[in-house]
């Protein structure tokens, strides 16, 4: 008793992170870890409605656009299923039109994930147009009037302000506001950053020395502030991954349960990490509309998804006929040589 009470923490942001320890009195001493670092916040669900932007030029998008690609590397398959509806729309797209292919796919990967693309018109010098350019989606903004856009710019620069009419918006309905798009998957974000909280776990778990930790806990008198920092010592270089030792201990008159190694968490979280991945993967993959089969799953049953051509067949039908048609809207503003078009697979003909 009387005995003066320090606290040591050392709060790790990622688990490369080195503990940093001071020398203390005999005394108790409590080592705690942070959180990881994941990809996002958790604030991307927050919808902030549609405002002008401070200086009152352009309007700033609900979602934070930066925040709806950096949320790409999240999780894989979130991250990889827009390039393969990217890949659908490309398939079937007929060349020679007023929009190349190339920029035909990059603004149907800008629609899949920010909910809203454009395209950028280009004219000839007796002022006929041309063909339509895309125009990275994440930094464009609708400014005050109605048919009028501009693109934010790195470091501070003024943004590229067009000319009235000279962008083509395309964009997904969003009933709060109808200046810009609203992705689809937005309900689902929310499984996405559970998906990537159990993996950074998991992780954290694997380069702790693939146990969940433990509370190395003494009462000795006989414990010598010198034996006690050889000690920490010890426990903060048995740390990382492949490095965790046994120790040897000996202490001159010690008592039973002098000194105690009390585990922290249990085995079972390792079947609790299985059982969140694969929930939040139906999740990712429903929000996506997206049969397991073209996602790349491996069937956990021998009977597998089915008849990969049927699913196909109804995936072309309910989902890649739409994404068409929403690019089918860009002949509205190209003459009639420079139309867009889809082909029908063979599938489809028959069918």
């Amino acid at each position: 008793m009387g005995r003066k009470r320090n606290r040591f923490k050392a709060k790790a942001k990622a688990s490369s992170e080195n503990m940093k320890a001071t020398p203390v009195d005999n005394g108790p001493t409590m080592f705690s870890f942070g959180d990881p670092e994941p990809v996002l916040n958790g604030s991307l669900g927050d919808y902030l409605g549609t405002f002008l932007q401070p200086g009152g030029d352009y309007y700033v998008p609900p979602v934070s656009q930066t925040g709806l690609i950096n949320l790409l590397g999240a999780n894989a398959h979130h991250g990889t299923i827009p390039y393969f509806k990217r890949n659908q729309l490309r398939k079937w797209f007929k060349p020679g039109g007023g929009v190349r292919t190339e920029c035909l796919a990059k603004a149907g990967f800008d629609n899949e994930v920010l909910g809203h693309c454009y395209f950028k018109k280009k004219y000839n010098t007796f002022g006929q147009l041309l063909r339509l350019e895309h125009l990275p989606g994440v930094n464009m903004r609708r400014m005050k009037e109605s048919d009028r856009f501009c693109m934010l710019q790195p470091n501070g620069a003024d943004p590229v302000v067009y000319e009235p009419g000279e962008v083509v918006q395309l964009k997904e309905y969003d009933p709060a506001q109808q200046i810009y798009g609203r992705p689809q998957y937005l309900g689902g974000v929310q499984s996405v950053l559970l998906n990537e909280d159990s993996t950074l776990f998991r992780r954290r778990y694997y380069n702790n020395g693939a146990h969940m930790g433990y509370i190395f806990y003494t009462a000795d008198a006989h414990l010598s502030p010198e034996d006690e920092t050889a000690i920490k010592e010890q426990i903060k270089s048995s740390k990382g991954v492949g490095n965790f030792r046994s120790m040897f201990l000996n202490i001159p008159n010690g008592k039973e349960k002098s000194v105690q190694i009390i585990p922290v968490g249990d085995i079972a979280t390792k079947d609790e990490f299985e059982r969140i991945k694969n929930l939040t993967r139906n999740d990712i993959l429903s929000m996506w509309r997206i049969q397991p089969a073209l996602a790349g799953v491996m069937p956990e049953n021998s009977g597998g998804f089915g008849d990969i051509e049927k699913i196909t067949r109804v995936y072309f039908e309910n989902e890649v006929v739409p994404m068409q048609d929403v690019f089918l809207q860009l002949n509205e503003w190209l003459p009639k040589s420079k139309r867009i078009g889809f082909e029908k697979p063979e599938f489809a003909q028959n069918g």
